[in-house]
């Protein structure tokens, strides 16, 4: 028996005759049936996407033709710098970030001011004639006679030497010199130059590029 296509469709439905129900799909077609209890569907592998392998969900695949950047040193980071190589018996001093000799250090601003006012009554004492030799004797070694009395040598960053003879008569005739060519002014320049730079130089070693160590143990007499 037929029916009109109520759609319009141009098509009549096909009722079966009675006592007898549609024709079942034939075996391994149609629906799959669902999985046994118990038992899903097919998973990937941990760590694996569905399609790309080794991938997670939501994660991109690496781009081709880059590297990983080296691992970044333990202790470096922003605002630090890499370690420098210290030359056996040097250290560097925090303060001025020189290096220096072991067993020295910066000589003070106290006793730097020392050998300044030292020096005038050992010029008196040896009735400047024998503060002059005396001077001449010591500039081979860094020295001035004030600084040899208090343990101070006159150091030379750039070359990591003692100042030689020359260094010192630089430091000590053209440097004083400058230090009162202006009298009052550049004797306080020379003074607040000293009390306040890292260094603690005065004009004088500013002429010679030299420093001044305070060196009790006299390591640096050899």
């Amino acid at each position: 028996m037929t029916f009109p296509d109520p759609y319009g469709s141009g098509q009549e439905a096909i009722q079966p005759p009675p006592g007898q129900g549609y024709n079942p799909p034939p075996p391994g077609q149609g629906f799959n049936p669902p999985p046994p209890q118990g038992q899903g569907y097919d998973a990937p592998p941990p760590g694996q996407g569905y399609g790309q392998p080794n991938q997670g969900y939501g994660q991109a695949p690496p781009a081709p033709g880059f590297t990983p950047a080296p691992p970044v040193p333990a202790g470096y980071g922003y605002g630090q710098y890499p370690a420098v190589a210290v030359p056996q018996g040097m250290y560097i001093d925090q303060m001025s970030g020189l290096l220096l000799p072991e067993g020295t250090e910066l000589a003070s601003v106290g006793r730097r001011i020392g050998a300044y006012f030292l020096a005038f009554p050992l010029w008196i004492v040896t009735l400047g004639i024998g503060y002059i030799i005396w001077g001449l004797i010591a500039w081979g070694n860094g020295q001035t006679p004030a600084l040899q009395v208090l343990g101070m040598r006159c150091w030379r960053p750039e070359t990591n030497r003692v100042a030689g003879f020359w260094f010192m008569a630089l430091r000590e005739i053209p440097g004083r010199i400058i230090d009162g060519i202006l009298s009052f002014i550049t004797l306080i320049t020379s003074f607040v130059l000293m009390c306040t730079g890292r260094e603690r130089k005065a004009l004088h070693d500013w002429i010679a590029g030299t420093v001044v160590l305070h060196d009790p143990n006299k390591t640096l007499a050899s």
